[in-house]
């Protein structure tokens, strides 16, 4: 458990740090070109990367079911809709809004089972981590537009 946890923080920082050169790279290059970059260049690590401690067993897709394949079309989704929503909102109430809305969805398809993940009961809980995180986002969002308008009037 603690190697999952440290991968998944791990993880956040590594996505973080991403989007950060990716609105850099925007800045400069456009959508499309991001996209291209992060993707084409991610690719091109994953394979070098995948042949070396893998060697032939990268090609062993057997198992693979079709709609499997999908997974990079999406990710093409990702980075196009995270670039944009930086670049109008700011790193930092983007990423917090994908935050919550990556949790929503985790809780849905865990309770509906979607995509062959196992089924697991939807809880109050779970319902009360939602609200708390977007209540959390909320008090993030306006407290930052009270200092803006204090920055201003000073």
């Amino acid at each position: 458990m603690i190697i999952g946890i440290i991968m998944a923080a791990v993880a956040g920082a590594f996505v973080s740090l991403q989007n950060i050169f990716n609105s850099k790279v925007n800045e400069r290059a456009g959508s499309w070109i991001t996209t291209t970059l992060v993707l084409g260049l991610g690719f091109l690590a994953s394979f070098i990367i995948g042949l070396l401690v893998e060697g032939k067993h990268l090609f062993m897709l057997d198992e693979m079911k079709p709609w499997y394949w999908f997974s990079g079309v999406i990710g093409v989704g990702v980075v196009v809709c995270l670039v944009q929503s930086i670049k109008r909102l700011g790193p930092t109430f983007a990423i917090s809004i994908v935050m919550a809305s990556q949790l929503g969805f985790a809780i849905v398809s865990d309770s509906l089972g979607l995509l062959g993940l196992k089924q697991v009961p939807f809880t109050g809980k779970q319902l009360l981590a939602v609200i708390v995180i977007v209540t959390g986002m909320l008090v993030f969002k306006m407290s930052g537009k009270k200092e803006l308008k204090r920055e201003r009037t000073a």
